[in-house]
């Protein structure tokens, strides 16, 4: 770091962002899972982790919010060859069961694919739980590029052992609390499903939310309170009559606990941000009405304990959506360091 400029263009033989740091030196650890095994719409999130490093380069390292970022150290680990040779063999048996429940031909070896791909999910919530396991264990701070939304899970397992109770920030277009979708237990649409499994998560505070099923809508108005929804279209309509966004911010600040996990699914932003994402809904929210959100949450005294940034699909030799998520992780990276003090 001593001889480090960050004015320099990024040097392509350093870790991501260009930083001279590596696993061993890094205060922040990103744990790259390339898994897009139950998407239901449009495929690739799986390219993402490795699309995001290399667009990373691209990114300017100063942040008014936390100046001298980057000497905090953040380091990304190689990304799983064993992980992907998984996803795209298991992606065989998803697509045919899907392509099945689209059709109503069902096979005679449709349970036992179905019961194949959770087995698949089960040992990828216990890789990335161990892996997290490892660097929080060093009192690291940790954050998942994903992949398809389902990827996180196994990482806030591991923060439950870190922390006693702690909140759950969703940004995303879809509430994603569908119980075994598609047959699926570990699906992307069941995220928050079976993170509310975990007793340590206290509060889900769901913002941006337009795309969800009437079972969901349901499950919301029966959480007591555990699941607070600020939808879409509401915070939409606070606008247009006047509600300044500071003030619907404070509104989702008063929501949060004092712990909080950020969960982002680039779906959550105005698809002309990210139009490849897999499953994209108009409408949601610009960049900085995000940013300007999570820096009132630091500066109302809140700790960020975590975070994944997840479905952000590359598309060909389009650059487009990998630069918008790697210019999202660095200011998510900055804004949970500086939570912590760091």
């Amino acid at each position: 770091m001593t001889n480090f400029n960050p004015n320099d263009i990024g040097n392509l033989n350093n870790n991501i962002f260009g930083l001279p740091t590596n696993e061993n030196d890094a205060k922040l650890i990103f744990i790259p899972v390339p898994w897009d095994v139950t998407v239901s719409y449009g495929g690739g999130t799986s390219k993402a982790p490795e699309a995001i490093f290399e667009a990373s380069f691209q990114v300017d390292l100063f942040d008014a919010f936390k100046e001298n970022a980057w000497e905090t150290g953040y380091a990304m680990i190689p990304v799983s060859k064993e992980l992907i040779e998984k996803n795209d063999h298991l992606k065989t048996y998803s697509r045919k069961i899907i392509s099945q429940l689209a059709s109503g031909n069902i096979s005679e070896d449709f349970d036992e694919s179905v019961a194949f791909i959770n087995k698949g999910g089960e040992e990828l919530n216990t890789w990335v739980k161990e892996t997290s396991d490892i660097y929080l264990s060093q009192h690291k701070l940790v954050a998942i590029i994903g992949g398809e939304h389902s990827v996180p899970l196994g990482f806030i397992q591991s923060l439950a052992k870190h922390y006693t109770d702690f909140s759950i920030l969703q940004i995303d277009a879809h509430a994603d609390l569908r119980n075994a979708y598609e047959g699926f237990n570990f699906s992307h649409a069941s995220i928050m499903f079976n993170a509310l499994k975990i007793p340590q998560v206290k509060k889900l505070v769901q913002i941006g939310i337009r795309d969800y099923c009437q079972e969901e809508y349901a499950y919301i108005k029966k959480s007591s309170g555990r699941i607070k929804t600020f939808f879409d279209r509401d915070m939409k309509r606070d606008l247009y009559e006047g509600t300044s966004w500071k003030n619907i911010c404070d509104s989702i600040i008063k929501e949060l606990p004092s712990q909080i996990y950020i969960s982002f699914d680039i779906d959550g932003l105005d698809p002309k941000l990210c139009p490849n994402t897999g499953t994209p809904v108009a409408g949601g929210l610009e960049t900085e009405q995000i940013f300007y959100l999570l820096e009132q949450i630091v500066l109302a005294g809140k700790k960020i304990i975590g975070f994944d940034l997840c479905e952000v699909t590359p598309s060909g030799e389009n650059e487009w959506d990998a630069n918008v998520g790697a210019r999202i992780l660095y200011r998510l990276a900055n804004i949970m360091t500086k939570s912590n003090g760091i």
